[in-house]
């Protein structure tokens, strides 16, 4: 029975959606002698999120859409790491500032514009700052935008995915009494 039950959890999670990451959930019920559970994930800045962009999945590797999600925020902000990790990238790509950070289960998140305070190689934790964001991003309709991404592979997945809590929902064994 206690399988079937997390069967279920994984199933009804939201990163079910995505067969690439339903075995890194978003939160993590741990065994405890709480009612708490503990959050793997965090949100890349402080405050509520303001998404200005969502993610748009491409058709295919070389099609349109935008893989991550913007979000508003002020130039100069900190910008957080997601998760625990370790940085891999934190420099200019196309002339714009990106770090990178691989984090367990094959996920990286990637941050831009985003004045690095981190190199690569340094362990991060998960809400430690990486950097602050700057100023123009294209396309950003508020003073400042992060473009946040998730990536699994070559696989681009919507990063918001990490910060909603898995629903359970209970299923009736058929055949049971």
């Amino acid at each position: 029975m206690r399988y079937l039950v997390l069967l279920l959890v994984v199933l009804a999670s939201p990163l079910a959606r995505f067969p690439a990451v339903a075995a890194f959930p978003a939160v993590a019920a741990l065994p405890s002698t709480g009612p708490s559970a503990v959050a793997l994930w965090t949100a890349p800045l402080g405050g509520g999120l303001v998404v200005t962009r969502p993610f748009d999945a491409p058709a295919d590797p070389y099609a349109a859409g935008h893989r991550g999600v913007d979000l508003a925020a002020g130039a100069g902000d900190p910008v957080l790491a997601a998760g625990d990790g370790v940085v891999v990238f934190a420099g200019r790509v196309a002339g714009r500032p990106v770090v990178s950070i691989d984090h367990p289960g094959g996920l990286r998140t990637t941050y831009e514009p985003v004045d690095p305070s981190v190199a690569a190689g340094q362990p991060v934790a998960r809400g430690s700052p990486i950097g602050t964001l700057v100023a123009g991003h294209p396309g950003c309709p508020r003073q400042a935008c992060l473009h946040w991404g998730l990536r699994r592979g070559e696989s681009y997945l919507d990063p918001l995915v990490l910060l909603r809590p898995p629903q359970v929902r209970l299923l009736p064994l058929t055949g049971a009494r």
